[in-house]
């Protein structure tokens, strides 16, 4: 994309944004804000949550809040919950979306606080989420992993980590591990929480594969207007495109992580 036709997107999104904030604040009869449904779009970084949060942020009913917004958002980080429902109850429009990635572990007890409350959680596969892991952070992915397995790091990944997980990941741990088997180990860390917290037997909870999104996404994106009852429109689903899929070369992770992150990935998170 040029330089010019970035420009001209950004300048379409805030053109956007300011005529349906200025729609909402000054429509009669404005919408009943004891109804508004609050929605959670979560999932492990680098696996689609900032082009699902984009999607939906195209909704007209929808005020979205990503994490690169400073009211909602201190370094990525979820600001504190009066902040969070302070900006809620503010908020004009009937639904009310904010991402929430390092704060997974406190999902539950989010959407019983701001009942009502729904979670999408996108799963990415973990192949191309490795990669991109590697490529996008330039942290140190190994430093962060054995901190909180070996050392009880109180860092945000080990937060909500079961003592059955530490047991089943511990052994794989090791200061002189590789990137790619940290990223996946982390990508395993995260995901199966989704299980941990039975979010695969919860209504009000929608697992979105990444690569169904891309590669359907009018199929895939009506099912999310559904969810969280809203009316689909085709504007929703344009710009979509599923050439991130399998783009670079298969990352070289030990057969052993490989194996523990494939029958993650066959529980059908989706």
């Amino acid at each position: 994309m040029s330089t010019i036709d970035k420009i001209a997107q950004r300048t379409r999104r805030t053109t956007f944004l300011a005529a349906k904030n200025l729609y909402w604040h000054i429509r009669p009869g404005n919408t009943d804000r004891k109804r508004k449904l609050h929605l959670f779009v979560a999932g492990v970084q680098r696996s689609g949550t900032n082009m699902l949060m984009d999607i939906l942020e195209k909704s007209w009913v929808i005020d979205a809040y990503h994490e690169r917004d400073e009211r909602a958002f201190d370094n990525y980080k979820m600001r504190e919950l009066p902040v969070i429902k302070t900006l809620a109850e503010k908020s004009p429009m009937p639904l009310f979306v904010i991402k929430a990635l390092f704060e997974l572990q406190d999902l539950p007890s989010l959407m019983q606080q701001f009942s009502p409350a729904k979670t999408i959680w996108i799963v990415r596969d973990y192949n191309d989420t490795v990669n991109s892991t590697i490529r996008s952070f330039k942290h140190d992915v190994v430093g962060l992993l054995t901190g909180v397995v070996l050392d009880s790091s109180p860092e945000w990944l080990g937060r909500g980590l079961s003592e059955k997980t530490l047991a089943t990941i511990k052994g794989f741990v090791d200061p002189q591990m590789t990137d790619e088997d940290a990223a996946a180990i982390q990508w395993y860390m995260r995901n199966i929480l989704f299980f941990e917290m039975n979010f695969d037997q919860n209504e009000n909870v929608l697992a979105v594969s990444y690569e169904q999104l891309v590669t359907e996404p009018e199929h895939i994106i009506d099912g999310i207007c559904n969810f969280i009852d809203i009316p689909y429109e085709s504007r929703l689903s344009k710009g979509i495109f599923s050439s991130s899929v399998g783009k670079t070369r298969k990352p070289e992770i030990s057969p052993a992580i490989e194996k523990l992150c494939a029958g993650l990935k066959a529980m059908s998170l989706t």
